[in-house]
């Protein structure tokens, strides 16, 4: 059974939650963020935390318990903080470069790769670095895994794109006789 759903989640000051039926709206200015749980918990809004209970009769309602109650947290901590990811292009050529609503990649391919950037995300590039930003967890989680994916780290010198905390175990190459 799942002892994360036990504790509560802090609201801190300038962020409204409130529960419409079943649905957890967070909200901060303008930005919110909604978590439908699909009546598996219940849930409530005491002294400005976010509590979530076992619904009884609900098969499978405790699996759900810690995922709602880390989703709201993640929820509420992207709209006060927000979540960051930041890749490193390895490579001679390789680059980046963001151009309007559209990030420009060369990665060794005869043309050049765009990626349209989404509209909650916020993405930089320093030299060689790209930093991926914004309020959804799994968003930036998700964008930053597409970039990666076009070109992939290789083993042998470490050319391609990489999280910038990512260890790439190297291979021996071949060996003259």
């Amino acid at each position: 059974m799942s002892r994360i759903g036990k504790k509560p989640v802090e609201i801190p000051a300038g962020v409204e939650v409130t529960v419409d039926g079943s649905v957890i709206v967070v909200k901060k200015g303008s930005k919110a963020i909604e978590i439908d749980t699909h009546n598996r918990v219940e849930v409530e809004v005491v002294d400005n935390q976010v509590v979530l209970k076992l619904k009884e009769g609900v098969e499978g309602a405790s699996a759900f318990w810690g995922t709602y109650r880390a989703l709201t947290a993640n929820a509420i901590t992207g709209l006060t903080t927000g979540f960051k990811k930041s890749l490193e292009i390895n490579g001679v050529g390789y680059r980046a470069a963001v151009k309007g609503n559209v990030l420009e990649l060369q990665l060794g391919y005869s043309h050049p790769i765009n990626f349209e950037i989404p509209k909650d995300i916020e993405i930089t590039v320093e030299k060689n670095i790209i930093n991926v930003s914004g309020s959804s967890k799994q968003e930036v989680g998700q964008v930053a895994a597409i970039i990666r994916g076009y070109r992939k780290p290789e083993p042998y010198k470490g050319k391609g794109v990489k999280y910038t905390d990512e260890v790439i175990v190297r291979k021996a190459g071949k060996t003259a006789k």
